[in-house]
């Protein structure tokens, strides 16, 4: 199997997410054949490895390689041995190549090490979510002990459907699918030319334009992972439009409605001081500007497309969140209110 690096750019920029490597023996092939370490640990073991490297430099900021090697000793993850230096330097070279995550020395003083770049850690990108998996799996991967403490939440995205998605998009070949459409109840089967993919809250969706030429006009659409029921790749290939930019198709966009026709615009919102602490925490869109702060209530200003998604986060925030402009946008949500309230206003 082709192993891809993954700090490489896609030269047609127009996937959201890279294809992944399968885990397992490539990987560890992978890591023989460019390091040409003389490790014995293999494939998840030694991802484990660097992303404990990277925790333990990210949260000291600054850390000697004398120091490092101490608290490698002290966890159980080391089995008692040393790191040694030569192998370090293999190691710092693997995670900027995999994670794109720069490990350097200060060259003076202490000669600690730090993240070059460490912001890039946060930024919503392949490598961070990346990055992140892979600390999450190897925490719950070292847990066994308190297994049943830990609950997980079923994720029904489709999973089995991502690759071969993924290996048509790289190929730019049409794939074949048949969708049981949740508005309709009805299954239709077609095909269609895979643009890109996008995952949001926990589901995973495709963008792709239909090869049938009444529906090719209009565009592409979004299609839902865990809706369709078989899926393969045809023999046909397509060129992917060189205008077309996943970024450029989502800019403005809450979630995975992408409607063109909604204009980005600026949106305020008037949160409580209680939930405020949330939204400031956890944002609500990349754009998210908070622009008034007070004991009572925080303004929270974004710019975006207020599609359908973005009013049922609205909504689920309840009575914490105000809409103060748009005044199209707030009159649409006093109706959707006043629509609800009449539906219980009266006793049954």
């Amino acid at each position: 199997m082709h192993i891809e690096s993954l700090h490489k750019k896609n030269e047609n920029n127009y996937i959201i997410l890279e294809p992944l490597p399968r885990f397992g023996a490539p990987l560890m092939y992978f890591c023989k054949k460019k390091l040409d370490m003389a490790d014995n640990d293999r494939g998840q073991s030694l991802i484990s490895k660097y992303v404990w490297v990277i925790e333990t430099i990210h949260r000291r900021r600054k850390i000697s390689f004398k120091e490092l090697n101490r608290r490698w000793l002290d966890d159980d993850i080391s089995r008692g041995v040393k790191i040694p230096k030569r192998t370090f330097d293999n190691w710092r070279y693997v995670i900027w190549d995999m994670f794109g995550i720069n490990i350097v020395n200060e060259n003076r003083g202490e000669y600690r090490y730090y993240l070059e770049n460490e912001e890039d850690i946060s930024k919503n990108g392949l490598r961070s979510w990346l990055y992140n998996a892979f600390c999450v799996s190897n925490a719950l991967a070292n847990s066994q002990s308190v297994k049943d403490r830990i609950l997980l939440e079923f994720v029904p995205s489709g999973q089995q459907y991502l690759q071969p998605i993924i290996e048509a998009m790289k190929e730019n070949r049409v794939i074949n699918i048949t969708y049981h459409s949740y508005w309709k109840d009805e299954e239709n089967n077609f095909d269609v030319q895979p643009y890109c993919v996008k995952l949001f809250r926990q589901r995973w969706y495709l963008v792709a334009r239909s090869t049938y030429p009444y529906y090719y006009e209009k565009g592409p659409r979004i299609y839902s992972l865990d809706r369709i029921q078989h899926l393969h790749k045809t023999d046909e290939t397509f060129a992917m439009p060189k205008d077309w930019d996943a970024n450029e198709y989502f800019a403005g966009s809450f979630g995975i409605i992408a409607d063109q026709h909604v204009e980005t615009q600026t949106v305020k919102l008037k949160v409580s001081a209680g939930q405020a602490n949330y939204i400031r925490d956890l944002k609500m869109h990349e754009s998210q500007e908070e622009i008034e702060r007070n004991d009572e209530y925080s303004i929270f200003a974004y710019r975006l497309r207020p599609t359908f998604d973005f009013m049922q986060e609205i909504l689920w925030n309840g009575e914490d969140i105000e809409v103060l402009e748009p005044l199209w946008l707030r009159k649409e949500m006093a109706g959707i209110i006043k629509r609800m309230w009449n539906k219980y206003k009266e006793e049954k």
